[in-house]
C-alpha cells in the first residue's frame, strides 16, 4: 500500500513528531510505501491569492474557483500544487496528522486543503443535472481510496464525549471527514485520536504508540465510515436534502448522513 502522510505541526522535536515517527516505521515495517508532507518544514503557503494562478488575466477580478478551474484545465498550477495533487494520486491511503487547535485543523493545513484540491480535480467534478450533482460525497477523482485523520487533544476524551463540554469528537471532525475526505470520494476511517498529550509522560507516550502501531496494523481493514453516497438515492436532487423517509425522526444535524443500518 503507498501511504502519503500530511503532518502539520511547527516543531518537529514535539509529541506530534515523535508520534509521526512511529507510525512512519510502523507503515514501512508492514511493507508499506511511504511519502510524507511536513508543511511547516517546506514553508507551505497557505493562502490562495492571485500568485497561485500567474496565467489569470492581469486587471481581471479575481475569482479564486474560476482561476483554480482554469489552472487545473491549462496545467498551470504552480509547481507546489502541482507536486501534492501528485502524491494523492500516488496515495492508495491519505492520512491528515495535526493537532485540534480551536477545534478544528491548524490554518497551514486548511491551506494546503484550499489550495491542492482543485476545482476540476476534487472539485466541480461530474454531470450537474437533475439526477446527479457532480461526482462527490462518495464519488469522485478520489475513489477508490481512504483516509484517516492522527489527531492530538489537550483535553479529556470525556471532554469530546456525547455529554461532553467540548461536543463529540465525531461532530468536531465531520467538517473534514465529511466535507473535505468523502466529498472527493475518499473511503473515511474512523479517525485516531490521542486525547490529554499536554500532560503526557513516558508511560503515556509508550502506551499511545503501542495503540497507534495497532490501529496502523488494520488500516487496510478497518471499516470506512458509513456516510451515506450523495447520487444513489438518498438525497432528493437538486435540492440535496435527506428524503423524508430516512434516518431515525429524533436524529437531527451531522448523524443523519450517517447511514446507521450500515454502520458496523
Amino acid at each position: 500500500m503507498k501511504v502519503l502522510l500530511v503532518f502539520a505541526h511547527p516543531e518537529r522535536h514535539s509529541l506530534n513528531g515523535a508520534l509521526r515517527d512511529v507510525a512512519v516505521a510502523e507503515l514501512e515495517a508492514l511493507g508499506h510505501e511511504v511519502r510524507v508532507s511536513d508543511l511547516y518544514a517546506e514553508g507551505w503557503k497557505s493562502e490562495v491569492d492571485r500568485a497561485d494562478f500567474p496565467s489569470w488575466p492581469e486587471g481581471e477580478r479575481f475569482a479564486a474557483g474560476a482561476a483554480s478551474k482554469q489552472a487545473f484545465a491549462e496545467g498551470t498550477l504552480t509547481a507546489d500544487v502541482k507536486a501534492e495533487i501528485e502524491k494523492l494520486l500516488w496515495a492508495d491511503t491519505l492520512i491528515l496528522q495535526f493537532p485540534l487547535w480551536w477545534y478544528t485543523m491548524p490554518a497551514i493545513l486548511k491551506g494546503w486543503v484550499d489550495r491542492v484540491f482543485a476545482y476540476g480535480f476534487a472539485y466541480g467534478v461530474g454531470e450537474h443535472s437533475e439526477k446527479r450533482w457532480g461526482d462527490r460525497f462518495g464519488e469522485g477523482t478520489l475513489a477508490g481510496r481512504r483516509a484517516m485523520l492522527l489527531v492530538t487533544a489537550g483535553g479529556w476524551e470525556e471532554h469530546y464525549s456525547p455529554r461532553g463540554i467540548n461536543g463529540p469528537i465525531e461532530d468536531l471532525l465531520f467538517p473534514i471527514n465529511h466535507g473535505i475526505l468523502y466529498y472527493p470520494g475518499y473511503e473515511v476511517l474512523p479517525p485516531h485520536v490521542v486525547y490529554r498529550v499536554d500532560r503526557f509522560k513516558e508511560a503515556d507516550f509508550e502506551r499511545a504508540a503501542e495503540q497507534l502501531r495497532e490501529r496502523l496494523r488494520t488500516l487496510e481493514t478497518t471499516a470506512p465510515i458509513r456516510y451515506r453516497r450523495q447520487n444513489f438515492g438518498d438525497y432528493l436532487i437538486p435540492a440535496m436534502t435527506l428524503r423524508p423517509e430516512l434516518g431515525e425522526p429524533e436524529t437531527r444535524g451531522f448523524a443523519l448522513h450517517i447511514d446507521a443500518a450500515m454502520a458496523v
